[in-house]
Parts: C-alpha cells; structure tokens; sequence
C-alpha cells in the first residue's frame, strides 16, 4: 500500500504531501502520516516546511465514515496541534479545496498560501456538528468574530481573494501547490520568518453586535436546527477564553452534537445523496450522446426544464402548438435566464449567447430530427401524450431517448404506443425546473439500460439528483404523497383544522403545511387527480369533498387569492380562512363524524407513520430499489427536514416497532388506510430496519 503521506526535501525545503485520492481525507494513516512528518521535519536540517496536497485538492476533511466511531490516535485535534507546535515554521499550500478538517490542518500551520479557484471553509454545521480541531478558536483570532460567525455557522466557504483580506490566509499564489508553496517557504526564509502559531494570537475581541446579529439571522435561517447554535457558542468561546479553555469548551459542544439525532440525520443525507446515482444497471454502461435536447411544452414546467438545459450548456430546441404559445414560451425562459444573471449564476453575455445560440422555438416537430433527447412536459393525459409520443417516434433519429415528464401515468402504456419502446423513460422534474434538485428516473418495463444511463447523465449535467424508480401511479414521490396527505385529510375530517395541521408540521421541519402546499400548487391539480382517480376509488377511502368545493368556488389557492387561506394583495403567506372551516365543518357533519382533538405531536406522529408505511410498500414492491432512494425523493423534492435525514431514516432513529405498534392501532378503526406494510412487520419481525437495505459501502 502506497504511503498516503510523502516526505520530501527541496533544498532547506521539506514537502510533505498527502496522497489519499479521491479527496485526501484525513483518515487514520494520514494522520498519522502527518505527525510522524512533522517530527522527521524537526529532526533533519530543513528549516521550513510545506504541507501540500496531492490529486484535485488540498485536503478535503475528516473522514466521515469514521464519525460515530470511537477515535483512533491520534485524532485530528492532536494532529493540529501538532503541527502548529513544529519547532520550525510550517506552510499550507492550498489548491482545490480545504473545507472542514482541511482548513483546520491549514489553520495549525504557521502560514497559508491558497491558488485561485481555491474553496476554503468549515462547513461542519450542514452535517449536525462543528469544527472540532480548532477551527472554531483559530479562525476568528484571524479574522475577526464577525468573520468568523458568520462563516462558522453558515459553512460557506470563500475565495482566496475574500479569505486573503479577512486575513485567512496570506497570500494567493500561482501556478501549482508545489510551486506555490515553495515559493512562499522561499520568500519567508529570505525575510528571516518565525513561526507563528495562530493559537498564540491574541483573542479576537468581543463583539456583542454581532453576536446578536448572527443569532438574529440563524434564527430565521436556521430554525430547528442545533449545530449553527452551538457554532456560534463555540466561537463567542474565543473572545473569551485562552486557547487551551477555548479548544476544550470547542470539543465539549462538539461531543454534545455528536450525541443527537440532526448529527445522525444529517450524515445519512450526506452519504445518500452520493449514493442514490450508484446502481448495478447502469454500473460501467456507457450513456448515449447527449447534446442536443428537444422540448414539448412550454408552459411554465417546459419552460422550466428548457431553462435547466439551456443553463447546463445544452442546445435547445422547444416546440408548441402555435406561433403565440412558442413566443410566450420564450418570453418566460428569457425571464428564467434574467434570473439567473441576477442572481449570479450567468453573465450577460452568456445569456445572450444561449438565445442567440443555443435556444431555438418551433411549431413543426420535425425540428426534432437530430435531437439526442426529447422531454415531452404537455398536459397530464395519456391520449396527449400518446400523441405527441407518436410524432416523436416518427421524426426522430434512431437512438434517440424519448422521455416523458408525467407525474402519475403509465409510462409502460406510453411506451408501448411506440415503435421503439426501450428507448423510452420518465423523466419527472419538480417545478420550477431549473431551480429544484429532484429527478425522478421512471424506468419502464423495456427502457434500455443505456437510455437509464443517459438520465442519470442528464440529471448530473442539469446538476440534480437523480433517482430510479419504478412505475406506479405516482411513482416514489406523488404515490408516497397521495398516501400521507390521506392521513392529513383523515384528521381533519375527526376534528384536527387544517391550519393546525399546517402549524404542527411546520414545528416538525417542513418548511409548509400539506394544505399551504397545496394552495402554492393550486388546489385545481389535486381535483383532478381525484377525478382521474375517481373510477377506482375504493368506497372507504376518505375524500375532501372540502376540497372539492373550494375549487368549484374558484378559490384554487394563491393565483387566484383564496384556496385553503386567504392571500391578501398578491401576498405570499395566507390567512386562515374561516369560510374553510365551515366546509369542513358541513362534511363532518354529512359524513356522521363527532369532532374530537388531536395534538401536535399526534398529527406528526400518524402524517410521519403513513409516510413510512407506504415507503416501506414503495421499497417492498420495487418501486424504489432501497430505502435510501425514498429519502432521496422526500429531502429534494417535497421539503423533508434535511436534519432529520429522510422519513426511512427518521423511522430507524424513531424505531420501526413502536412505530408499528401504533399503526396496528390506528388498523382497528380504520383497516383500509391503516393496513401495516408487509416490509414493515417483516423488518420489525427481524429485528432491523430500513438502513440494513441500503447497502451502505463507505
């Protein structure tokens, strides 16, 4: 085995560089690599040492599969301190990235020097901890409190220029790591440099103002969550204690994170989000071509995707039914594009470029000819979509991917009105388009597993996250949806407002309520999924006849002002609305129901457990292959607290066999709805849970 640290002089230079590819994790033997580095440095006659990476980046942090685990020696705190103990100076040389345990391996080191393009931050606080080896004392005796605040509880990183003038770093090199830290070594030895330990400095003073400010802004940016809090704790610590006290208050607040739920959760958002594209089907096959796309659509979900395309450097080509529908259509991704100039994401010229270049409107498909891909995003029905299926099968090239962006329908049936039914998938974005993360791949009976490949390679391009799925109404997302939103309409209907409902899942994570969603949706789209429904509707099925009403009154939520609350002037937050109540209130009574109440914590706990429980039939049945993929589906699609990891997560951490036990209950009033996923009993039956599917490979 390759040593993961190298030890190597350049004249009175020592190199130390670390090799521990993909990301130069600080595993175990790099750590202890360094140490043993750092005292080979002291004993020879090098009189100035470089700490480099090799590969991409710097060091990219600690090793997460490690977390949780008892710690090996020596662990990162004692490596830094090491290092900034060095009898002789000591230089980072950055390039790439130095996030986490990186920037602090940097922070130990006497002097930093960082190339352009460099990401350095502590983005601890989005995995449920904190800097734990000093981050959280050194940098603000750099920087500044405010500074550090603000980057410590944020875990946004900077730029070498913006890092050089808080005082991060100490300069912005050129060329490679090498060169630019052997440079730097140089300059320092011809000025005489000293070492200059970053602990010795003196604390950063203190700043109520900014305290207060950053406690202002975490609680509305950061509500719910613990670590940003206990961040901030860690760094006030500096302005108040010496280095020693500092470091252990530090690590004391970083064991207390360790120990919660958002910690676990978070960590297994982490891993799934890499995890979730790894599949056996498509593992070493390669995609087809894929540079030109062509667009069926361009209501506001077409244009979405169209704009997503445009921005990932993809040639464009939209059709419409008419010369009228394809200038609206342009009209609305030139706005997404002036959006995206706003907000930083595009230069001007490059916009420019892309509707000069690259975008392209036509009413005749036949414009399709040479597209790799088409999306069709028209209405929600199998005899539109068929159709345009069938002009796609007649002008477009063999080998080109069909894809359908349907929410529910049968993507088999869609399929088979083709002549070339392996070349057809489901592609189901999540409005808007060019903004959310989610792409659900709907992998059909005959879809080719290259045309599954070239999804995936679409949704890294468009820079989301892909997730396979199989086909059912609804798929993952939508048929996990109709399902828990059943239990919230179930509650309302025995007693529970819908406002308080809205309330009692906001205080759970969710950033709104399933009957604010709804409104932001329009109330329109779920009477039609109802009405689509309507036919096989099983007679104990609850409806919201509630909800029906408000659509025949027109009030389909906030583009018209009114639907579950009221939306005053265009706002974007409603008002209950007290007319709601009395619909409510009308089916309770025609339906013989005696209200009772429910609390807060019971409207989370029978929302989460039919979440879970049609998971548990989703991962069972196929439809999604591991538990994972259904988290997935939730945290970047429909605005699952990231901290509690996912609702098959959330049920592990809850425990799978009260969680039933409850279920059982609910069975004996209700067995339709209520009825336990065989998974379910099965993995309490055994004794383990929904993680021991997921097949975890650290």
């Amino acid at each position: 085995m390759t040593d993961p640290v190298r030890y190597d002089r350049e004249g009175d230079v020592a190199l130390i560089t670390v090799a521990n590819p993909p990301v130069n994790a600080l595993g175990h033997a790099v750590r202890q690599g360094l140490v043993a580095a750092i005292e080979r440095f002291e004993a020879d006659d090098a009189r100035i040492a470089v700490i480099l990476g090799e590969g991409r980046l710097f060091i990219g942090g600690a090793d997460i599969s490690e977390f949780g685990k008892p710690p090996a020696d020596p662990w990162l705190p004692d490596v830094v301190n090491r290092i900034e103990a060095a009898t002789k100076p000591v230089v980072a040389a950055i390039h790439g990235a130095a996030l986490g345990g990186g920037l602090e391996v940097a922070l130990g080191c006497h002097y930093r020097v960082a190339l352009p393009g460099t990401k350095l931050g502590l983005p601890e606080v989005t995995l449920g901890i904190l800097p734990g080896a000093g981050g959280t004392q050194r940098t603000p005796r750099l920087t500044g409190l405010p500074k550090a605040l603000e980057m410590i509880t944020s875990g946004t990183p900077v730029d070498p220029k913006t890092a050089q003038e808080i005082g991060l770093i100490d300069r912005v090199g050129e060329g490679d790591a090498r060169s630019a830290g052997l440079a730097y070594a140089r300059d320092l030895l011809e000025q005489g440099a000293e070492r200059r330990p970053v602990g010795a400095m003196p604390k950063p003073a203190a700043d109520a103002d900014a305290v207060a400010a950053t406690e202002a802004t975490l609680q509305k940016t950061a509500k719910g969550l613990v670590s940003p809090f206990h961040a901030m704790k860690a760094v006030v610590a500096a302005s108040e204690m010496e280095i020693d006290a500092g470091l252990a208050e530090e690590r004391r607040l970083f064991n207390e994170l360790m120990e919660t739920p958002q910690r676990e959760g978070l960590i297994h958002a982490f891993f799934l989000e890499r995890k979730v594209s790894q599949l056996p089907e498509i593992d070493g096959v390669a995609p087809r071509e894929l540079s030109k796309v062509g667009v069926i659509g361009g209501g506001t979900m077409g244009a979405g995707i169209a704009t997503a395309a445009l921005l990932a450097g993809l040639t464009v080509t939209l059709i419409e039914r008419d010369d009228e529908a394809a200038a609206k259509a342009r009209g609305t991704i030139e706005k997404n594009l002036a959006g995206a100039v706003k907000r930083g994401k595009l230069a001007e010229a490059e916009r420019d470029t892309i509707l000069s270049d690259a975008f392209a409107t036509s009413t005749d498909y036949s414009a399709l000819s040479d597209a790799d891909l088409a999306i069709e995003a028209v209405f929600e029905s199998m005899e539109v979509k068929k159709e345009v299926f069938g002009q796609l099968d007649a002008v477009m090239k063999p080998g080109a991917v069909l894809a359908t962006n349907t929410s529910y329908l049968d993507i088999d049936e869609i399929a088979g009105s083709t002549s070339r039914p392996a070349d057809v998938i489901g592609l189901h974005f999540f409005s808007p388009a060019h903004v959310m993360k989610l792409l659900e791949v709907v992998v059909a009976d005959k879809t080719a597993n290259d045309v599954t490949a070239t999804a995936f390679a679409l949704a890294k391009k468009l820079r989301k996250i892909a997730v396979r799925a199989g086909v059912c109404d609804g798929f993952i997302g939508n048929r996990i949806l109709s399902h828990y939103r059943g239990a919230a309409d179930r509650m309302v209907l025995e007693g529970a407002s819908p406002y308080q409902v809205d309330s009692a899942l906001r205080d759970f994570g969710f950033a709104m309520g399933p009957y604010a969603v709804a409104d932001l949706a329009g109330l329109d789209i779920g009477f039609m999924t109802r009405q689509r429904k309507e036919a096989t509707r099983d007679p104990r099925d609850v409806v919201p006849t509630w909800a029906d009403e408000l659509y025949h009154m027109g009030r389909l939520g906030q583009k018209t002002g009114r639907g579950y609350y009221i939306y005053e002037g265009g706002a974007r937050t409603g008002e209950p609305d007290p007319e709601v109540e009395a619909l409510v209130a009308q089916a309770r009574e025609a339906a013989g129901v005696t209200p009772r109440s429910f609390t807060d914590g019971e409207i989370q706990r029978r929302y989460m457990a039919a979440m879970v429980n049609e998971g548990a039939r989703v991962v069972g049945e196929g439809i999604a292959q591991r538990p994972l993929d259904v988290d997935a589906v939730k945290l970047f699609g429909y605005g699952f607290p990231r901290y509690r990891g996912g609702p098959m997560k959330w049920a592990d951490m809850t425990g799978l066999a009260g969680l039933l036990d409850d279920i059982r209950a609910w069975e004996k009033d209700d067995p339709y709805f209520w009825a336990p996923a065989p998974l379910l009993e099965q993995l309490v039956s055994d004794n383990t849970n929904f993680d021991s599917l997921n097949g975890w490979e650290r």
